[in-house]
């Protein structure tokens, strides 16, 4: 295939597009109301501090509770201008891994089908689609310009 072929808008770059952008947002709109209404310290006292007559100590809690709203919203972002997505795709993977475990936790037959599960089908797809195939990104617009492919390792 030319180089031209592969530059070409198709059903792939279109998908990998639309789906990077709705998973994006989800995680964007979550952490901007965590991070600015209801705040990094809310949401650890409404999703997190629950937990405390659990096994997990306090610190933990605290340290996950305030971190996970600016996470998401950095991550979402990224994903959504498809900077650094392998990075941000990690990042918001430990962050459903975080939320199954809190809700499995609580309820050891927690419907995840409605919450958990359809992100992380949405962030799957993001992950495992060929990277040169997203072309209407950053980091797309960034290879093109000579720069490092930024799904070619974790820190990217």
């Amino acid at each position: 295939m030319d180089e031209g072929a592969g530059r070409r808008l198709d059903g792939w770059s279109w998908a990998i597009f639309f789906v990077r952008w709705v998973l994006g947002l989800i995680f964007f709109m979550a952490g901007w109301w965590k991070t600015f209404e209801l705040t990094p310290a809310g949401h650890v006292r409404k999703f997190f501090l629950p937990f405390a007559n659990t096994w997990i100590p306090l610190w933990l809690l605290w340290a996950i509770g305030v971190t996970i709203p600016i996470v998401e919203l950095l991550a979402g972002g990224l994903m959504c201008l498809g900077l650094r997505v392998r990075a941000a795709g990690i990042a918001l993977g430990f962050i459903l891994i975080v939320v199954a475990y809190g809700h499995l936790l609580d309820d050891p037959l927690f419907d995840t089908t409605h919450h958990i599960f359809p992100r992380l089908v949405l962030l799957t797809f993001v992950l495992a689609a060929p990277a040169e195939r997203d072309l209407l990104s950053l980091d797309a617009w960034w290879r093109r310009r000579g720069g490092r492919g930024s799904r070619g390792n974790i820190a990217s």
